[in-house]
Protein backbone atom coordinates (compact mmCIF):
# COMPACT_ATOMS: atom_id res chain seq x y z
CA UNK A 1 0.00 0.00 0.00
CA UNK A 2 1.46 3.53 -0.84
CA UNK A 3 1.19 6.65 1.35
CA UNK A 4 -1.56 8.82 1.30
CA UNK A 5 0.98 11.80 0.94
CA UNK A 6 4.27 10.91 -0.53
CA UNK A 7 6.25 14.42 -0.98
CA UNK A 8 5.03 17.25 1.50
CA UNK A 9 6.11 20.86 0.78
CA UNK A 10 6.04 23.46 3.46
CA UNK A 11 5.75 27.15 2.20
CA UNK A 12 7.56 28.78 4.72
CA UNK A 13 6.85 32.54 5.53
CA UNK A 14 9.27 33.14 8.66
CA UNK A 15 6.69 34.46 10.92
CA UNK A 16 6.26 33.69 14.41
CA UNK A 17 4.06 30.60 13.77
CA UNK A 18 6.77 29.02 11.28
CA UNK A 19 7.25 26.68 13.66
CA UNK A 20 3.74 25.54 14.36
CA UNK A 21 3.48 25.14 10.35
CA UNK A 22 6.79 23.19 10.47
CA UNK A 23 5.62 20.52 13.20
CA UNK A 24 2.19 20.25 11.64
CA UNK A 25 4.08 19.15 8.26
CA UNK A 26 6.80 17.18 9.78
CA UNK A 27 4.38 15.42 11.89
CA UNK A 28 2.42 14.28 9.00
CA UNK A 29 5.56 13.49 7.03
CA UNK A 30 6.47 11.07 9.89
CA UNK A 31 3.13 9.20 10.40
CA UNK A 32 2.99 8.51 6.23
CA UNK A 33 6.60 8.11 5.81
CA UNK A 34 7.04 11.04 3.33
CA UNK A 35 9.76 12.87 1.91
CA UNK A 36 9.53 16.56 3.48
CA UNK A 37 10.49 19.96 1.42
CA UNK A 38 10.64 23.30 1.71
CA UNK A 39 10.24 26.65 -0.05
CA UNK A 40 10.48 30.16 0.31
CA UNK A 41 9.19 32.76 -2.07
CA UNK A 42 10.57 36.33 -1.57
CA UNK A 43 7.68 38.46 -2.63
CA UNK A 44 9.16 41.01 -5.62
CA UNK A 45 7.10 43.95 -4.73
CA UNK A 46 6.68 46.85 -7.23
CA UNK A 47 8.07 50.00 -6.18
CA UNK A 48 5.70 52.50 -7.18
CA UNK A 49 5.32 56.32 -7.83
CA UNK A 50 2.98 58.46 -5.94
CA UNK A 51 0.12 57.68 -7.87
CA UNK A 52 0.43 54.45 -6.90
CA UNK A 53 1.55 52.96 -10.45
CA UNK A 54 3.82 50.10 -10.74
CA UNK A 55 7.27 51.79 -11.92
CA UNK A 56 9.75 49.22 -11.31
CA UNK A 57 10.73 46.20 -9.69
CA UNK A 58 12.68 46.15 -6.47
CA UNK A 59 15.92 47.21 -6.64
CA UNK A 60 18.41 44.45 -7.72
CA UNK A 61 20.53 44.99 -4.74
CA UNK A 62 17.91 44.81 -2.17
CA UNK A 63 16.42 41.82 -3.97
CA UNK A 64 20.11 40.20 -3.28
CA UNK A 65 19.95 41.04 0.09
CA UNK A 66 16.28 39.96 0.48
CA UNK A 67 17.41 36.29 -1.58
CA UNK A 68 20.37 35.48 0.90
CA UNK A 69 18.20 36.38 4.04
CA UNK A 70 15.52 34.44 3.09
CA UNK A 71 18.23 31.52 2.15
CA UNK A 72 20.13 31.72 5.66
CA UNK A 73 16.56 31.62 7.34
CA UNK A 74 15.80 28.83 5.07
CA UNK A 75 18.91 26.49 5.66
CA UNK A 76 18.39 27.00 9.92
CA UNK A 77 14.98 25.78 9.69
CA UNK A 78 15.60 23.17 6.81
CA UNK A 79 18.59 21.70 8.74
CA UNK A 80 16.54 21.55 11.92
CA UNK A 81 13.82 19.48 10.41
CA UNK A 82 16.38 17.38 8.55
CA UNK A 83 15.87 18.55 5.14
CA UNK A 84 18.31 17.88 2.99
CA UNK A 85 19.49 20.78 0.31
CA UNK A 86 18.27 19.81 -2.65
CA UNK A 87 14.49 19.96 -1.31
CA UNK A 88 14.74 23.24 -0.32
CA UNK A 89 13.82 26.19 -2.77
CA UNK A 90 14.19 30.44 -1.87
CA UNK A 91 13.04 32.48 -4.84
CA UNK A 92 11.96 35.43 -5.51
CA UNK A 93 8.70 36.05 -7.67
CA UNK A 94 4.86 35.83 -6.79
CA UNK A 95 4.13 33.29 -3.37
CA UNK A 96 1.14 32.37 -4.81
CA UNK A 97 1.79 31.00 -8.06
CA UNK A 98 5.68 30.17 -7.60
CA UNK A 99 4.73 27.64 -4.45
CA UNK A 100 2.17 26.22 -6.23
CA UNK A 101 4.68 26.04 -9.76
CA UNK A 102 7.63 24.42 -7.16
CA UNK A 103 4.93 21.99 -5.66
CA UNK A 104 4.11 20.66 -9.67
CA UNK A 105 7.48 20.55 -10.86
CA UNK A 106 8.67 18.23 -7.80
CA UNK A 107 5.37 15.85 -7.41
CA UNK A 108 4.47 16.79 -4.35
CA UNK A 109 0.97 15.65 -3.25
CA UNK A 110 0.67 17.96 -0.03
CA UNK A 111 1.40 21.79 0.25
CA UNK A 112 1.20 22.95 4.18
CA UNK A 113 1.12 26.65 4.53
CA UNK A 114 -0.14 29.31 7.35
CA UNK A 115 -3.16 30.95 6.85
CA UNK A 116 -1.46 34.60 7.71
CA UNK A 117 1.71 35.66 7.76
CA UNK A 118 4.57 37.51 8.03
CA UNK A 119 4.26 41.11 10.35
CA UNK A 120 0.84 40.79 10.49
CA UNK A 121 -0.30 41.84 7.12
CA UNK A 122 -3.16 39.49 6.84
CA UNK A 123 -4.63 40.48 4.31
CA UNK A 124 -1.28 39.72 1.90
CA UNK A 125 -1.06 36.49 3.36
CA UNK A 126 -4.05 35.30 3.27
CA UNK A 127 -4.15 35.84 -0.66
CA UNK A 128 -1.52 33.83 -0.82
CA UNK A 129 -2.99 31.30 1.07
CA UNK A 130 -5.80 31.42 -1.38
CA UNK A 131 -4.19 31.30 -4.21
CA UNK A 132 -1.99 28.21 -3.49
CA UNK A 133 -5.42 26.67 -2.43
CA UNK A 134 -7.39 27.38 -5.70
CA UNK A 135 -4.27 26.92 -7.57
CA UNK A 136 -2.32 23.82 -6.72
CA UNK A 137 -3.03 20.18 -8.39
CA UNK A 138 -2.68 18.56 -5.02
CA UNK A 139 -4.18 19.29 -1.61
CA UNK A 140 -3.43 21.83 0.43
CA UNK A 141 -3.26 22.15 4.12
CA UNK A 142 -4.11 25.94 5.24
CA UNK A 143 -2.77 25.88 9.05
CA UNK A 144 -4.94 28.52 10.66
CA UNK A 145 -2.84 30.46 12.80
CA UNK A 146 -3.99 33.07 15.57
CA UNK A 147 -2.12 36.00 17.19
CA UNK A 148 -1.05 35.05 20.76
Amino acid sequence: MTSEYQHILIAADFSNHSDEICHKAQALAERYQSKLSICHIVEDFPLTDFAYEPMISVDIDMREALLESGKKQLRELAQALAIPEKQQWVECGSPGHDIVRIAEENQVDLIVVGSHGRHGIKLLLGSTANAVLHHAECDVLAVKLRDS
